[in-house]
């Protein structure tokens, strides 16, 4: 019997390709593509393998294997094949994620390999803008955060990750691959922050960056100020720099329990699209 699909790893060669199947799908991809656009797909450089699922020989899926897993416009019978190569492969991720059906699909098969996860948000809604409502007046005291407020930053940073992910960033080497990457976002002038008298207030990042859309992570306001509004009129002032320098959509996804952060997305212009799923290891 001729074999009609196969899986293997996606080779440099191979980016047209791989550039057209996450291009199905703009907003979804947005972490991966952002990432493949950057560094192509050598692995060393991706910082890990890109899995290509084919059928008659050609590339109809993908799955991102690095510090997470994510599966790409993957259908039933390429998120089996998928789990399979990660299921012999065993975890080396410390999370999957990416839109939910597959996402769930993928975890179905390897929860009997890999669980039990620390944590399953089976239901995070992806939400996008392209426009700031009017009547929304963004904060004139958010800017880029400078390269020389690293100090500053920090502590917001890891406050923020730790009350997300449950467990903090500075586990393990010390924060030194977490510290890199704030680094990173704040030299590419895609950190934004305000900042009172050395503290701050509220901080946001324009993470993954592609030619149709960006995404916005890290949204946090410090505790002692949360009911202020500063969430609304500070979402709106990346949005302004979002949507005028950066792409034409802005999208973010957050854990549906979270519902002042829905609230104030929904204020300043987004709308669901979607859904994500995250299982936490």
């Amino acid at each position: 019997m001729l074999t009609t699909t196969t899986t293997r790893v996606v080779e440099p060669h191979e980016l047209e390709a791989a550039l057209a199947v996450l291009d199905r799908a703009p907003v979804d991809n947005a972490f991966v593509t952002a990432r493949v656009r950057v560094s192509g797909l050598d692995p060393w450089r991706l910082g890990g393998e890109m899995w290509g699922w084919y059928h008659h020989g050609r590339l109809e899926s993908l799955c991102y294997s690095g510090a997470n897993l994510v599966p790409v416009c993957a259908g039933p019978d390429a998120v089996r094949a998928f789990a399979e190569r990660a299921r012999r492969q065993g975890r080396r991720c410390s999370s999957i994620v990416g839109p939910a059906e597959p996402t769930a699909a993928l975890w179905g098969h390897l929860e009997p390999h890999w669980g039990p996860a620390r944590e399953v948000r089976a239901h995070q809604p992806l939400m996008v803008t392209d426009r700031i409502p009017e009547g929304i007046r963004p904060d004139p005291y958010v800017r880029r955060v400078r390269k020389d407020e690293m100090d500053v930053l920090m502590p917001a940073c890891v406050a923020m990750f730790t009350e997300e992910v449950g467990v903090s960033p500075l586990a393990g080497d010390g924060g030194l691959i977490y510290q890199a990457r704030v680094a990173e976002l704040v030299g590419a002038g895609r950190s934004f922050a305000r900042i009172e008298d050395g503290k701050v207030v509220f901080k946001a990042e324009i993470g993954a960056v592609t030619p149709r859309v960006c995404q916005i992570q890290g949204v946090w306001v410090a505790p002692e100020r949360r009911g202020e509004g500063l969430s609304v009129t500070g979402m709106a002032a990346v949005l302004r720099y979002a949507l005028a320098e950066v792409s034409p959509v802005v999208s973010l996804y957050v854990n549906d329990y979270n519902t002042p952060a829905r609230a104030t997305y929904r204020r300043v212009g987004f709308r669901e699209v979607g859904a994500f799923m995250s299982v936490l290891f």
